[in-house]
């Protein structure tokens, strides 16, 4: 019964799927998954990737060229990362500080760049980022949102959809040296676009605290809090991504 219900859960986050739990009845493990040690090992997590992120912001203050490398690094190191740990979840305690570290390099880059293009944007879009992720948790916390199989089967199709998409952009940005007409604009087709990804990754947030809070439910290992707080991560830094290019495209209109 334990095994037939745990694979039943499913999270629109790709690190987060059905298969996590399922071998976890199976096993004796005697410190379970808890809530303190998820939110502890978010924050920790959450600190890494701001450290990160300050220093890079600090350092190319003065020093402009390590902007690009510092990009470029943790965009590529972060996905290869996310995959390995994605694969081979036992890894998660020792992969996900690894993980927030990359990506720190990577927003510090980026955020740097925006910037510089639209002074104040970053200040926005990190407000706007915990604000989403405050209010869907007490939404989440008060059942106002209560994830049914629907709702989720929706958020995945459309999260893998996006991820295709994307995809799809950079096979045209690196054959073809353009980008996707309208959806990556400026204009209003633009806008709607970015506004609907928003929308997709905020409520992954939705699917992940349900994914949580069943793994806690169900007495996952100890180690799966860094694994819970690494799929957190993922969907926080994704939320933030998505939120700086909806604003830039909002000043640039």
């Amino acid at each position: 019964m334990l095994r037939a219900t745990i694979t039943t859960m499913r999270s629109g986050n790709p690190v987060l799927q059905d298969s996590t739990f399922t071998d976890i009845s199976q096993r004796g493990y005697v410190q379970p998954m808890t809530l303190t040690g998820v939110v502890n090992r978010s924050v920790l997590m959450l600190l890494l990737v701001a450290a990160t992120a300050a220093g890079v912001w600090s350092y190319s203050g003065s020093h402009p060229a390590v902007m690009y490398p510092a990009v470029m690094t943790g965009a590529l190191g972060g996905f290869l990362v996310a995959m390995a740990t994605s694969f081979k979840r036992s890894w998660a305690p020792v992969t996900a500080p690894i993980y927030a570290v990359l990506e720190g390099l990577f927003i510090g880059g980026i955020s740097m760049v925006m910037e510089q293009r639209f002074p104040g944007l970053v200040l926005q879009a990190v407000l706007l980022t915990f604000g989403v992720m405050f209010a869907l948790l007490a939404a989440y916390q008060s059942r106002i949102i209560r994830p049914s199989e629907t709702f989720k089967s929706v958020i995945v199709g459309a999260t893998f959809g996006i991820l295709v998409v994307y995809l799809v952009s950079m096979g045209v940005q690196l054959f073809f040296h353009t980008a996707i007409p309208l959806i990556f604009d400026t204009g209003p087709v633009g806008i709607t676009f970015s506004l609907v990804v928003v929308g997709i990754a905020a409520l992954n947030l939705v699917l992940d605290f349900d994914f949580i809070e069943h793994g806690i439910t169900y007495g996952a290992p100890k180690w799966m809090e860094w694994y819970a707080a690494f799929g957190l991560t993922v969907t926080l830094v994704w939320l933030y991504i998505e939120i700086l290019r909806l604003l830039a495209k909002t000043r640039r209109s």
